[in-house]
């Protein structure tokens, strides 16, 4: 069932809360169903327990992921295509951006729409990740840091 939900949940980037808490619901009550427990008991430690996201990071790790294959050629061509590195324009080739691995964000003019494209959402996120696991050298490596990252900024009030 997980598996399900997560098959287009790339296409849900920049959903408001109140969208994101009817997907996270339903992660709720499937972990409720594993784990044996009441409707009403507490699900955050469950939750982490089973080592699985929250919906907002289940949308930022496939994200991340799908410009992690593009960069580096794994993706299809079209994707492939799509990021362009800071580095690779002329214009900023002298900045000190030009030796970080950060992308361009096209800039939209519908806030609703616009800043939801994966044009746009995808170099955001992109931005916002640590360096160390962004110059990953392999893909499971990329996964494996990209999950720890998230994990413990999904669960920092558990984890000490």
């Amino acid at each position: 069932m997980l598996t399900r939900l997560d098959y287009g949940n790339a296409t849900l980037a920049g959903l408001p809360a109140y969208r994101l808490n009817r997907l996270q619901s339903v992660l709720n009550a499937s972990a409720r169903l594993i784990a044996g427990l009441r409707r009403s008991a507490h699900i955050t430690d469950t939750l982490a327990s089973f080592h699985r996201f929250r919906a907002a990071e289940r949308i930022k790790f496939k994200l991340a992921v799908i410009v992690y294959r593009a960069l580096h050629h794994i993706a299809s061509q079209y994707l492939s295509d799509m990021p362009r590195r800071v580095a690779d324009i002329p214009s900023r080739s002298r900045l000190r951006s030009s030796t970080s691995s950060h992308l361009v964000v096209r800039p939209s003019r519908l806030v609703t729409v616009g800043e939801r494209s994966s044009a746009s959402a995808c170099p955001r996120l992109w931005n916002s990740l640590p360096g160390d696991i962004t110059t990953a050298q392999s893909l499971p490596a990329f996964q494996r840091k990209l999950k720890t990252y998230l994990f413990r900024q999904s669960y920092s009030d558990i984890i000490l």
